[in-house]
This record gives structure tokens, sequence and C-alpha cells, in this order.
């Protein structure tokens, strides 16, 4: 059972944007910047072109709203979208508030937020959403 399993089904934590029969979205906790959300199936898929093509679909339409509230929380030029899987073995999409193409770097030092950074966070994207 992966780490994002066990946030859908409630033995973690998160700090959920959204959520629907499918799909569930929450911040990450180890962010490249302030607002960087993870857009996760139910279903546990490695990779995400393994998903079905309806269920592949449904995921960039559950995931257009909270990328257009993330746009309208912070200060960026987009929502920036990346799929890389490899540490987590559950397929994934991260939103992320970008200006340019390093912000969607992965290799640079996360930031060390705390709860209460997370959830004020949380707050201002679903004010929007």
């Amino acid at each position: 059972m992966s780490v994002f399993t066990k946030i859908i089904t409630g033995e973690i934590p998160s700090h959920k944007i959204a959520e629907n029969e499918n799909f569930i979205a929450f911040l990450d906790i180890d962010p490249l910047v302030m607002g960087h959300v993870l857009v996760v199936p139910k279903t546990e898929v490695d990779k995400i072109f393994d998903l079905s093509e309806k269920y592949l679909a449904g995921m960039l339409v559950f995931a257009q709203p909270i990328a257009k509230a993330i746009e309208k929380t912070f200060d960026c030029k987009r929502c920036g979208v990346s799929v890389i899987g490899i540490e987590v073995p559950h397929c994934h999409m991260h939103l992320v508030p970008i200006n340019n193409a390093n912000d969607l770097n992965f290799t640079r030092p996360k930031l060390k937020v705390t709860d209460e950074e997370l959830e004020a966070v949380r707050l201002k994207i679903l004010k929007n959403l």
C-alpha cells in the first residue's frame, strides 16, 4: 500500500484541497514552492499512462479548477504541471505555481514548512476554488 493510498483511506492526515469518487488533491508536505499540490487517482497504479483513457482524462478535468485556484492565489505566471512519479509508486500529478521553467526543477531543495503554514496555504487556495 502506497503512502498516497494511506492518505486516501485517512490513515495518514493531509492538507486536502479537493476530492471526488476518483481523485484526491492535497498539498505536498515537501513543496518546491508554497502552493504545490498533488493530484492523485484513488486507484493505486504506478505509472500514469497505465490509467484507462477515461480515468486519465478525468484526472485533468479534476485538476483544472485547482490549477486555476492556484493561479488566483499565488503571484505566478501560471500553474505548471509535472508528472514524474519516481518517489512514490502511485501515479500522481504535481500542480506548482511557477514563474519560469526552473520552478519545476525537482532537483532543487524542497521548502521546510510547518503544518500551520500548510494549513494557511490550503485555506487560501480553497477561497479561490
